[in-house]
This record gives structure tokens, sequence and C-alpha cells, in this order.
């Protein structure tokens, strides 16, 4: 059964002809996903010597102006991909997207709305830091139609917080935290752990301090040393793997004691606090992403693609106001869409159900089934006829999980 799309009208400008995405391919997907939106904001104050996302210190202010009329014509472009679907959430991310000026948020939400149609309840989240925190913006925001604010605390120790390059300092983090709580119904606090030099109980304090601020959401990260960061090419100290791992035993033992259930790898929430832009990306669905750099995965009636736009933000300004934001555009392999799969729904603590499985992929479950069998033996999963859910194992061992479903 094909997936009828409605025709974009005539005025829109797609980065390739929509037909070029339904033509027939070895794919049959007999419905669509959910769909979010991501918008990525590249510029922050300081580049973290631990980050590898596609962030530009703004050494000489940011064009707010001329970037949000590039990510209106990047959105332009794309909606024939589109059109028609709703969007469920939207997640503006970076970079420090509290850079933008309130003003420049609530236009730029406001060009959103003009152009998608917009769940009732849609989730509108926004990064925030505290090294941008003014308590008057933060209101802004949440009158702009932000829901929801994720505030990237990270440690509430100056000396971690030095180390890792972080602009602001604990008196910053916990004004700007208490302001998120009195601002916004629901917020997220980011915090890592296993950073230079950082001892147990240090790590213990971070997290007494961060569940005594009451957030209903914590993402928590452990620190890696990641490719092309100044941290690569001057490592820092780092707690030993099994001190790695008992930090995040403690992290587990606190939250739960706090009402706070770890529903995926690295998140752990209140009931109803759950990010749903998140859980979108982990259950496979759809993503526009648009801004610089930005990534996108859309589905088609015989195909699912992967695009990413221009990386440095100056390109993608011209290119995006040109009509030609996109760098690389492909359909994802067959033969990888099981490992893709995985590779997300295994975070989660409830797993997947196989039907969504198939609906996702296109693919049989016989694509899973060696996978499925292996990791089974191994502990790392359990399995009833229609859900799949990772073990306390499998969830210590998920790469390993997810490495049984490559491709040969």
């Amino acid at each position: 059964m094909s997936i009828p799309i409605t025709p974009a009208p005539a005025s829109g400008s797609a980065p390739h002809d929509v037909q070029h995405y339904m033509r027939p391919g070895l794919l049959q997907l007999t419905s669509l996903p959910p769909l979010s939106l991501y918008v990525h904001l590249p510029w922050c104050l300081r580049k973290c010597p631990y980050c590898d996302f596609n962030s530009h210190e703004a050494r000489d202010g940011i064009p707010e102006q001329r970037y949000r009329d590039a990510l209106v014509a990047d959105l332009d472009a794309a909606l024939p991909l589109i059109w028609g679907r709703q969007v469920q959430t939207i997640f503006i991310g970076g970079g420090t997207p509290s850079l933008f000026a309130p003003e420049s948020i609530d236009r730029l939400l406001g060009d959103i709305r003009a152009r998608l149609r917009l769940e009732a309840a849609c989730e509108v989240t926004l990064e925030a830091n505290p090294g941008t925190f003014e308590k008057e913006r933060f209101r802004a925001y949440r009158g702009a139609g932000v829901t929801r604010l994720s505030v990237g605390v990270q440690s509430f120790n100056d000396s971690h917080l030095q180390a890792l390059g972080r602009v602001h300092d604990r008196a910053q983090a916990l004004a700007a935290v208490e302001e998120a709580a009195s601002a916004f119904e629901t917020f997220n606090l980011d915090i890592m752990y296993a950073l230079p030099g950082q001892t147990p109980a240090e790590q213990e304090e971070d997290m007494r301090q961060a569940l005594a601020l009451g957030p209903p959401h914590i993402s928590i990260y452990h620190l890696t040393i990641e490719p092309n960061t100044y941290f690569a090419k001057h490592p820092p100290r780092l707690p030993e793997d099994d001190q790695a791992y008992a930090m995040l035993d403690r992290i587990t033992e606190m939250t739960a004691a706090a009402g706070l259930a770890r529903y995926e790898v690295s998140a752990y929430a209140r009931g109803g606090h759950q990010c749903q832009h998140n859980r979108n990306y982990w259950q496979f669905g759809d993503y526009l992403g648009i801004g610089a750099g930005a990534h996108s995965k859309l589905s088609f009636a015989h195909r699912i693609v992967r695009q990413v736009r221009l990386r440095d933000p100056q390109l993608y300004m011209a290119g995006a106001l040109a009509g030609r934001a996109i760098a690389q555009d492909a359909d994802v392999r067959r033969a990888d869409l099981p490992f893709e799969y995985m590779l997300n729904a295994l975070r989660l603590r409830e797993g997947f159900a196989l039907q969504e499985f198939t609906e996702r992929t296109g693919l049989a479950i016989t694509a899973i089934a060696r996978g499925l069998q292996e990791a089974e033996a191994r502990g790392l999963i359990t399995r009833d006829m229609g859900q799949v859910r990772p073990t306390e194992r499998g969830f210590d061992f998920l790469s390993d999980l997810q490495a049984l479903f490559l491709a040969d």
C-alpha cells in the first residue's frame, strides 16, 4: 500500500523534487511515523573542551536576523517533503540557543507556526545555559511559546565547572534552575559525571544538590573524550571505569529515591515529564532538522532518507537563502536499518514492540531474529510475543547489545 502525499503549493521550492523521494524503492512502509522539528542555533560564548557538537564561538556577535531568515528559507524549501504531516515536538538546540533574544525566538516560532501544522499540545524545548541567564529572559521565552527549558548545568562544583570550560559558576547555576522551576511547568537539568578529578563524594554532592532543586527531568551523561575536541588533544585525568560505574549506580539509586524513573539510558523523569522529542528519536520517528549542520531523518513510501545541512554558519546562511542548504542526502541502506533502529530503541527501558519495528523500517521480524536470539542468550534482553526490553545487563553493556544488529 502506498502512502498518499498531498502535493506542496506550487510556490514551494524543494531541495529535490518530491517525486525523487516517491519513486519506487526497496521498502514498503504502510504508514509514516510521528514527525518532530529540530532547529539548530550554532553559536556559544565559548567552545567547551569536551564539545564535539557543531558550535561556534560568537566572537563578533550573532547575526540573529539573517540566521532566522535562513532558517525560514530552509524550512520553506523542505515543506514539500513533509507537506500535510503534523509536527509533534520542536527542539531548539545548539550551541547556546539562549544567546538569542526572546524576541528572535518569538518571531522564529511564529514563522514555524505559520508553515507547519503543530499538534495542539506540541512540546517546544529550548536549551539554555546558566551563563546566559537573565531572570526576565526565561519568562520571555515562556511567553514566546517555549513550553520546556533544558538547562545545561553539568555540575554545581566551581572547580569542575572550570575544568569543563563552562562560563557559569555554582551561584549562576542555582539561580538559573530556580528561575526555570518558577517559569516552567516542566524543565530538564543536564548533569555530567566522571569529570576530571571528580571523587565519588563530589559526584554524590552534585546529585544531592541537583535533586534538592526538584527537577522533573534530569539528563545525566558520562564525560567521554570525543575526537577533534580540545580534550582529545589534551586528555584530562578521568576516574577509572570501575569508579565511573559505581558513580552511575549511585546516581540511579538517588534518582529513584527522589521519584525519578530511569526511562532511558541517560534520562530520568517523574511521571508525565519524559522528553517527548527525544522519545521520538529513540522510537525511530521522523525529524526534520533545519539550521547549520542539522540532521534529518524522513520516511517516504519506499525509502528512509537522511539529510545533513551545511555545517559552517556563514555557508549555511548563504546556501539556505539561495535554496541550497543541504550538504548530504542519501537513502538509508536496507541492510543498515536493523542497526539504525536498535541503536535508538534499545536505549529505552521499555524497549520496543515487534510490530513497531516492522512499521518503522518496512522489514520483517526475520531481519532481526538472529540478533534477538543472540542477545537473549547473553542475557541482554527479555522478550515475549510482542515486546523486546533490554535487561539491566543490556543497559550496562548497551554498545555490545546494539552491535549484534550491525549489517554483516
